[in-house]
């Protein structure tokens, strides 16, 4: 069947396929693209005169059971779909679509197939956006109520030992009472850590890319000498309105976080900036947003803890307390931000999101 067959629809057939927001292509009975319509076309970054001829594997990259099932639904002419589909639409990028395929037949022409594809990316980054800080909120209150249980008896036990201590007749047993004492402190310190700061960040003008030298300087004193670093920023970002203090600490805690994951073997932690426009975290849209990416080719993050790792008490190291993430995590939520992981084996990132525009504007 020629190309120009399949494009016989009518002028307003195509029109309603040309203003789709869900990319639409016809393929024909080789599988080769006999149209497209312009949502198509921003999905695949090519236009319809260059795409026009390609076969679909060659375009989307799909898989052995993707193409069984194109091939299964156009030889029995049953229509499928499927959902949150990984597929890769070029070398570097990969995708996560819906998709539904409809068998077309006109006439006495070879059958074709109708693919309509949604891309759901964003949609599964709001909802996991959305679970995380739920998430966070809930531990969040869990840790108050906790820590208001542990804290009064801690207390309570401290203030004994040091009465005790005041009327015991020999000093050797002493001891045992400053031990009792020095272990409540440190449970109180423990508490305290987990509870985070307690004051508000105060805001002002503040340059990420200063931000993020101080930290590698800060870093690169204590590291191994194996330890690199990669530089990726945008210059043309503007200042930010946030707590410089508070966003040191985020990014010391990750950045540490990093340097232990990748130990003696040395490794290269790269410092990313981007501007994101018309973007949303979590449910609420920003014209403006900073995305600030820590990225090291460690190990990656254990995969029994990945969907923990904001957690109080979660960690991956055998010395780690497991409040490093959690408390960070914390820090930029009162900035109205999120931070976000993705971890595989040579590759973590984690993406810090940060609203540019004035938030009292």
């Amino acid at each position: 069947m020629s190309h120009e067959s399949i494009q016989t629809a009518t002028g307003i057939q195509r029109t309603i396929l040309d203003n789709l927001h869900v990319a639409v292509l016809v393929l024909d009975e080789n599988f080769c693209v006999g149209y497209l319509n312009p949502a198509a076309e921003n999905l695949f970054h090519l236009s319809s005169k260059r795409a026009i001829g390609i076969r679909a594997d060659k375009l989307l990259f799909i898989d052995t059971h993707m193409f069984e099932r194109l091939r299964e639904a156009l030889q029995l002419a049953h229509p499928y779909s499927e959902h949150e589909l990984t597929v890769e639409i070029s070398h570097d990028q990969q995708i996560t679509i819906d998709y539904r395929v409809t068998p077309l037949q006109y006439a006495d022409e070879p059958a074709m197939l109708m693919l309509e594809i949604t891309q759901i990316d964003r949609q599964l980054r709001i909802a996991r956006e959305e679970k995380l800080l739920s998430e966070q909120t809930a531990s969040r209150q869990l840790i108050r109520g906790m820590a208001h249980e542990i804290k009064n008896p801690l207390g309570g036990l401290r203030g004994a030992a040091q009465l005790l201590e005041r009327e015991l007749p020999k000093p050797e047993l002493k001891e045992y009472t400053r031990i009792i004492i020095g272990e409540a402190d440190r449970l109180q310190n423990l508490v305290d850590r987990m509870l985070g700061p307690n004051n508000l960040p105060r805001m002002q003008a503040v340059s990420i890319h200063q931000i993020s030298e101080h930290v590698r300087q800060l870093v690169q004193v204590e590291a191994p000498k194996n330890i690199f670093f990669n530089l990726d920023y945008d210059p043309s970002l503007p200042d930010i309105q946030a707590d410089p203090e508070l966003l040191i600490q985020v990014t010391l805690n990750i950045t540490r976080n990093a340097v232990a994951a990748m130990g003696d073997n040395g490794g290269e932690i790269t410092y990313r900036t981007r501007p994101l426009r018309h973007f949303t975290i979590g449910h609420k849209h920003h014209r403006l947003v900073l995305q600030f990416d820590i990225i090291d080719n460690g190990p990656g993050i254990p995969e029994a803890i990945r969907d923990q790792i904001f957690f109080p008490m979660v960690t991956g190291h055998a010395k780690g307390t497991g409040l490093g993430l959690s408390i960070a995590q914390s820090l930029i939520n009162q900035h109205g931000g999120l931070i976000a992981c993705n971890s595989q084996p040579g590759k973590t990132v984690f993406t810090i999101y940060l609203p540019m525009e004035n938030r009292d504007g």
